[in-house]
């Protein structure tokens, strides 16, 4: 299974995770692509991914985006699989508490509200101190107008990374290194 987390103000309609879909889709494994519609609440959005992921059938592998990256390596750490992030929030608490209010999602005008709760709950998902890097594969776009590369890069220290000069948040060329992506989901052996 790969499951697929969206970021803040995102959702499964994002232009990245049909790209991933379409192109897993092509390679005769879109059965494998699931990307919820995270709940705003952290706890909640956890816990509807450990619950996707006792479903999963062979190896996980978590993508996540920018708040869906932090939440991957969550994920990652706890249930020791593997996860590719795209641009991902390192300090959402920090990130987030800037977002305190009514807010709707960028693919509906239905409003949610973002609450200190929320910032508190995505404190306590902190990971300090990442065991095996390795499991990580990071992509950074060095023009991102909302979270600092340079973070991410310290923060997935020993984790492959691709690092591109050209991309901002969006990460709007996640095909072209979609080559890289695949095979770092599915190498044979690569369990970290």
């Amino acid at each position: 299974m790969i499951l697929y987390l969206h970021g803040f103000r995102s959702s499964p309609q994002s232009a990245k995770a049909q790209i991933v879909a379409h192109a897993l889709q092509a390679r005769g494994q879109g059965d494998l692509f699931v990307a919820p519609q995270l709940p705003v609440a952290p706890r909640d959005a956890i816990a509807l991914c450990l619950d996707l992921a006792k479903q999963a059938q062979g190896e996980l592998c978590i993508m996540g985006s920018s708040l869906g990256g932090y939440y991957a390596t969550y994920l990652a750490q706890v249930l020791d699989c593997r996860a590719v992030l795209i641009n991902p929030s390192i300090y959402a608490a920090r990130d987030l508490s800037t977002q305190l209010d009514v807010r709707t999602t960028f693919y509906s005008d239905e409003p949610f509200h973002f609450k200190a709760e929320h910032v508190k709950q995505l404190a306590e998902l902190f990971i300090p101190q990442l065991n095996k890097p390795e499991r990580y594969l990071l992509l950074a776009g060095k023009r991102d107008e909302v979270l600092d590369w340079q973070e991410m890069q310290a923060r997935y220290l020993g984790a492959q990374q691709i690092i591109v000069d050209d991309q901002d948040h969006a990460f709007a060329a996640i095909e072209t290194y979609l080559p890289e992506v695949f095979e770092f989901i599915f190498k044979l052996g690569n369990n970290a």
